[in-house]
């Protein structure tokens, strides 16, 4: 926690922007803190920060490998809310239960459990893997990736082919008690995403006449007018949180009835299954896996106050749900914002399309995509009983749990694992390449109702990680390397 490797998303290419070497004093604690991972396993440095740690490979290869996933930067910590934290963000204060500080669960926390698992495993004599292990951990994260993650496949395809990796695991939600069973759901896929920028031009002047509105009048008129129409979110039978349904409805304990009869007959049902749809609809959380979002998070307009704002413009951010994709997407913005434009005799420029208007003239709106092309949702990772991959991993989730509990007999392993879905987007993106096989899953212990590690802080003040469910999170990734090493049908 001591290390701020904090990512931004203006940084500038690695080599070009000074704020990359940030990292170094990280991998420098890596080497010091990890002697005997750093003298067995083979280390690449890919684009510089980007790390590889292969195991087990020093042969011929036989045996697809096993990948961990991990990132090493964190988001920014606002300067007007350092007072805001009980410890300081890169204090890694422990109080005895808790660890403190920016990236402890978001993901240095993973990134660091990794090691411990390698280090320990090697102490203790499990030097050479039969199947080989591969530890990737991107640098970039937080900003997409595309320095590090996506040069990171590279390099990995490059050596093993397309489908060459047996399965990944890579940060995501845990397991918590759910209707009175504990249930876990690692993401078997996860919501596409894009950004879109709306800027607003109009002409300049002195404040003490001013036209009817402003650019930054029309900016709010068209915000407005977004938030009035959210997506409407549809249940289907091919998404993760239907299936996430079908075992709780089957298996949990405290089911009430009727839910569980509204559950399993919206199998063969398709009243049943918009019953279920309704149901999930009135839970936020629960609306937002099933449904595409968005979220105005970035607003900017103005220099001075006595000055008409030339420039106004503000980015929405959007998580696209399994059944829609960005196209979709694009087209229904740029209708719904059509009238607004109309009212306000705007030139419109929507994705590069002129809509009405002349381009040159103002005041004008223009709609840009400022991620990259967006991202699809993820295809689904395969979870039938034939797909080995998801049942090694729902096994080593049981045995854990298990254990961690001291029931080594499995007597009180009564967790259920539920294909789920991932809410927000990792650093798999990049690695579709690599196996149909990817989960995004962290063995922590999210509480009671439903709760989850995105209650301890991520992303804002105060982000902890308690250090039971953390050991707990080192016991999984130990237990699925030697899991991962037995099995011979990956």
């Amino acid at each position: 926690m001591h290390y701020s490797t904090e990512s931004f998303d203006d940084m500038g290419p690695v080599g070009q922007d000074p704020r990359w070497a940030a990292f170094e004093p990280f991998h420098e604690y890596l080497q010091t803190t990890f002697p005997l991972v750093h003298s067995t396993l083979n280390r690449t440095k890919v684009n510089t920060y980007g790390l590889v740690y292969e195991w087990g490979t020093a042969g011929p290869i036989s045996a697809k490998p096993i990948l961990f996933a991990a990132h090493q930067d964190v988001v920014s910590v606002e300067n007007t809310t350092v007072g805001q934290w009980t410890h300081p963000p890169y204090s890694g204060f422990y109080d005895g239960q808790r660890v403190w500080g920016r990236g402890s669960t978001d993901d240095k926390g993973c990134l660091i459990g990794i090691l411990i698992a390698v280090e320990t495993l090697l102490q203790k004599g499990f030097t050479q893997p039969r199947r080989p292990v591969i530890l990737a951990f991107g640098f970039d994260e937080e900003i997409s990736g595309f320095q590090g993650a996506s040069e990171l496949a590279k390099f990995i395809e490059g050596k093993y082919g397309k489908d060459g990796v047996a399965m990944i695991i890579d940060e995501g939600l845990g397991f918590s008690e759910q209707y009175g069973t504990p249930i876990a759901t690692p993401g078997i896929s996860e919501k596409g995403s894009f950004n879109m920028q709306l800027e607003v031009r109009a002409t300049g002047g002195h404040s003490s006449v001013p036209p009817p509105h402003t650019g930054i009048g029309i900016l709010a008129a068209l915000l407005v007018q977004i938030e009035a129409n959210p997506f409407e979110a549809r249940l289907t039978r091919s998404q993760p949180t239907y299936a996430t349904f079908q075992c709780i409805a089957e298996h949990a304990k405290d089911v009430p009835q009727d839910l569980r009869t509204v559950v399993l007959q919206a199998a063969e049902s398709d009243n049943a299954l918009q019953a279920l749809e309704s149901i999930i609809t009135r839970d936020n959380v629960l609306k937002s896996l099933i449904g595409t979002t968005q979220a105005i998070n970035i607003v900017q307009g103005g220099v001075k106050s006595n000055v008409l704002p030339e420039r106004s413009w503000a980015v929405v951010n959007h998580r696209i749900g399994a059944t829609s994709s960005v196209s979709d997407l694009k087209t229904r913005n740029a209708q719904i914002l059509e009238t607004v434009a109309q009212r306000f005799n705007l030139s419109y420029n929507a994705f590069g399309t002129q809509v009405f208007g002349d381009a040159a003239s103002l005041p004008s709106l223009a709609l840009t995509d400022i991620s990259n092309g967006g991202l699809e949702p993820a295809p689904l990772s395969p979870t039938s009983t034939t797909d080995l991959p998801y049942q090694l991993l729902s096994g080593t989730i049981k045995a854990v749990y298990s254990a961690h509990r001291g029931d080594f007999q499995g007597e009180t392993s009564d967790i259920v694992v539920a294909p789920g879905m991932m809410p927000a987007n990792t650093d798999t993106r990049h690695y579709w390449n690599l196996t149909r096989h990817i989960f995004r899953y962290s063995h922590l212990n999210g509480g009671k109702n439903g709760g989850s590690q995105l209650n301890w802080g991520i992303h804002t003040v105060n982000e902890f990680i308690p250090v039971d469910e953390w050991l707990e999170n080192i016991q999984f990734y130990t237990t699925l390397i030697l899991n991962a090493d037995e099995a011979t049908d990956l």
